[in-house]
């Protein structure tokens, strides 16, 4: 009918062996546990704090007052371990975004009434770990969590203005000093729906007036922070007064001091709370005896879950702890020893009925160093569905003892937890865990885990953690396809393949933080996967198209990764929905370009035209075509071809006088050009052409000043062409029409044929249309057609500028031959010189 647990005899060596296994590291291990336990943010932290610019730690600076002209964006202030005696009404000038302010340790003495003025958005003040002689009038429409705990006022009375604190939650009181409790102390909160509240006391209570927690009406969580040796009768006053609440949680911290010798039954009002389920001991002494007591009380009570955390066991029983249940009906399902030392330097013995645990559904045994697992106990347990036996000292071959004879193993376990134990080998406990017919999540976390071969893992698992073991990037090919929720945190992982989320059909939760993977595959796909961490990594861009593959994502914790603030960025700070992400924005900094660097990613703001190619191209598009069309229209209003014709003309004429230069040194002319126009023209060729080109130095040759007398008019057209640089024909309507202007172009072209020089120049007086052309011109339309002319641009308003572009377009081009026959002479000695009229 009965089984012992940890208990020793002669007829039951096997389990009295595990006793001493448990035994025997409890104490040293309590010493070094709590540095393994990771500590989270503090309480309120997630309610006020937005960014980390807005966080201003101030701690440990040997500060005697609050700084001055703190940034106005501060939302968090810690200003905790300096020597600040008080908080006056300038202290927080200017804060008007705080909403966290911790003053913890300080030698605060006094903390104003107006103190708050311009900061009435706090929702958490933590003034603990002070000399505040007084509890403080506050205005603080917002505040939600409130410390005053370990400071020197002598009563627990709360002024007026804590009516005015309408959303006050959660509310810590506790003094060295105060010893008694009033029923009119908390009258203040009768109107206030505090949720959580804590008493403490450094020497225990005097006296507690009845009532005293009646005014608490929404109170249900409450913390005990009073030792009790003697005065039992205070206590369970206090016990039957907060029966009268809503309370269904209660912590009795540091209940019994060290050493105490309890002989009354503290407990027996347990039996007549109906409201409390969760009843928990923590960092205090227990006798067997007490304990005795206690398991009587919870067994016949209400409670469901019963813990103990960092205690000290003390055996001042001769047989140890002995219960062998009750006949009562047990509301009991969860125990849990998280932390046990023993005082005494030998072996406890425990003696509990298996028929009064035959309910429970939730153990632990944190913290205990069991090296071995009971035989056929814990295991044996019909109702246990989750067992914790994390931060002990099992292997495989303790917690499936060789020289146990299981004969049923954890008929309906559902959840094991083997976290921070010193477990190796994952093929070993994957065949394990088959004897383990409902076991649905396994915790394999903080241990030594290698793969150590193939595993074969039972259909019925579902949920896998592995996190802190190093395990690598092959750590998939060794998992289950049935896994719906797998945890790979810490394990080494670096990259992840495209392909690797399609073994996983029924996956739904991933968890990879705090590995050292850099890319994210764009085309990842996993259909039923609905949360994903991938913080902690060293991942620099999120691409648009890598969630596309996970249609039922709800949940993406992706922050402190080095993020790039840059367009690769752009998507996924403008575009993805970020209620998708638990941490957005207070994790999430940029860590590139360093000129950005912890920035928040929040106020990067990439703009769409920066970082949107086809936007750019289409814009790029658009304003070329109005800058074309605009520099079009300018062109044609101005004259822009023109303008074109002349250029073109220029550039030839400088291209081909750098071609010309050798040719042109042993080649001596009399004139820069020869003129051909028709007599009707005379007037503009005499007051126009030549007198402008002659007053530029150029010398011309025409055929009414310089013909020799008596010769024929072709051999002076002749000898006048040849001894030319340049022919100039000025075409007209009255050139097209004269005989002897046709026997001029004649010649000059056949001259150029023969020495393969252009030697022609064409000036357009005035436009000729081309049907006006007789047939022994029909040449000439050929000729304009391939030859660049330069066009008169006429007498008309506005062409000045025409006609210096026209000018200076025609010397250039003559003062070619002018440089060419100067260097000529010299080296051939030639007599003949350029004649300047």
């Amino acid at each position: 009918m009965f089984r012992k647990i940890y208990g020793f005899d002669a007829k039951d060596a096997m389990d009295s062996q595990s006793m001493i296994f448990f035994w025997t590291v409890v104490i040293p291990l309590f010493l070094t546990v709590h540095c393994l336990v990771p500590v989270g943010r503090e309480r309120g932290f997630d309610l006020c704090v937005t960014s980390r610019q807005g966080i201003k730690d101030l701690s440990n600076q040997t500060l005697s007052r609050v700084p001055p002209h703190l940034p106005k964006i501060t939302e968090y202030l810690d200003i905790s371990y300096n020597n600040i005696a008080e908080i006056d009404d300038r202290s927080l000038v200017g804060l008007t975004k705080l909403c966290f302010l911790k003053a913890t340790h300080c030698g605060l003495r006094f903390i104003s009434p107006n103190a708050f003025v311009q900061t009435s958005g706090i929702k958490v003040l933590n003034v603990s770990q002070n000399s505040l002689s007084i509890i403080p009038d506050l205005s603080l429409p917002q505040l939600r969590i409130l410390d005053l705990t370990s400071n020197l006022y002598d009563s627990y009375q709360l002024p007026s203005t804590f009516q005015k604190l309408t959303h006050l939650e959660l509310l810590f009181l506790g003094s060295g000093k105060a010893s008694l409790v009033k029923s009119t102390d908390f009258t203040a909160l009768r109107n206030i729906s505090v949720k959580q509240f804590g008493l403490s006391a450094r020497t225990g209570w005097q006296s507690y007036e009845s009532g005293s927690l009646t005014n608490l009406r929404s109170l249900q969580e409450m913390t005990l922070n009073v030792p009790f040796c003697e005065k039992f009768d205070i206590f369970k006053n206090f016990l039957m007064d907060l029966n009268r609440t809503q309370t269904t949680i209660l912590r009795l911290v540091k209940l019994f001091p060290d050493n105490c010798t309890v002989a009354d039954d503290p407990f027996e009002t347990l039996k007549s709370m109906d409201l409390v389920k969760n009843l928990t001991l923590v960092d205090t002494w227990v006798n067997s005896s007490v304990m005795v007591k206690l398991l009587k009380n919870a067994w016949v009570s209400n409670i469901q879950q019963l813990g103990f955390f960092n205690i000290t066991y003390n055996e001042d029983t001769p047989d140890g702890l002995n219960f062998f249940g009750q006949n009562y009906s047990v509301h009991l399902r969860s125990v849990i020893f998280d932390h046990v030392a023993h005082y005494q330097y030998k072996y406890p013995s425990f003696n509990i009925s298996v028929e009064a645990l035959s309910q429970m559904t939730y153990l632990k045994l944190s913290g205990t160093g069991m090296n071995i697992s009971p035989c056929n106990l814990i295991s044996a347990l019909p109702s246990l569905e989750t067992l914790d036996l994390s931060n002990n000292l099992l292997d495989e071959s303790g917690f499936w003892w060789t020289f146990c004879s299981y004969t049923s193993v954890f008929p309906a376990l559902k959840h094991l937890s083997l976290s921070q134990n010193r477990f190796l080998s994952l093929s070993i406990i994957s065949e394990k865990t088959h004897q383990m017919r409902s076991l649905q999540s396994l915790d394999l976390s903080f241990n030594s885990i290698s793969i150590g071969g193939r595993c074969s893992w039972p259909r019925h698992l579902r949920e896998l953690n592995l996190s802190n073991n190093n395990l690598g990037n092959t750590v998939f090919r060794f998992l289950s396809p049935h896994f719906e929720w797998i945890d790979l945190s810490k394990t080494g992982i670096t990259a992840i393949d495209q392909k690797v989320l399609l073994e996983f059909p029924s996956l739904t939760h991933l968890f990879l933080s705090s590995n050292s993977i850099q890319v994210l595959p764009v085309d990842l796909h996993a259909p039923l996967l609905h949360t994903l961490y991938i913080d902690q990594n060293i991942i620099a861009t999120i691409y648009m198209g890598t969630f596309e593959g996970l249609p039922r994502l709800r949940t993406i914790k992706a922050g402190n990764n080095p993020f790039s603030c840059s367009c690769d960025s752009y998507w996924f700070v403008t575009a993805l929905n970020k209620s998708l992400l638990p941490d957005w924005p207070l994790d999430y900094t940029c860590s590139v370009p360093p000129i950005l660097a912890g920035m928040p990613l929040a106020d990067y703001k990439p703009g769409k035209l920066s970082c949107e190619l086809w936007l750019q191209a289409a814009i790029a598009l658009s304003i070329t075509f109005v800058i074309t069309t605009a520099l079009g229209f300018t062109f044609y209003a101005c004259d822009g071809v023109w303008y074109t014709k002349m250029l073109w003309v220029w550039i030839l004429v400088k291209r081909r006088g750098k071609k010309k230069t050798d040719k042109l040194r042993d080649v001596s002319f009399h004139y820069h050009a020869f003129i051909s126009y028709s007599q009707y023209d005379s007037s503009w060729v005499e007051s126009m052409l030549v007198s402008t080109l002659e007053r530029a130095g150029l010398s011309l040759c025409i055929h009414e000043r310089d013909f020799v007398p008596g010769e024929w008019i072709i051999d002076n057209i002749i000898n006048c062409a040849e001894a030319s640089y340049k022919t100039i024909f000025v075409l007209s309507n009255n050139f097209v029409q004269s005989d002897w202007c046709n026997y001029e172009l004649f010649f000059a072209q056949h001259r150029a044929v023969s020495i393969q020089e252009d030697s022609l120049v064409f000036l357009l007086l005035e436009p000729i249309p081309p049907d006006s052309l007789p047939k022994k011109f029909l040449n000439l339309r050929g000729v304009l057609r391939q030859q660049t002319y330069l066009q008169w641009p006429g007498a008309g308003a506005g062409e000045e500028m025409k006609r210096q572009v026209f000018w200076s377009s025609l010397k250039a081009m003559l003062r070619v031959a002018d440089r060419s026959m100067v260097n000529g002479a010299r080296r051939a000695g030639s007599p003949k010189r350029l004649r300047h009229s």
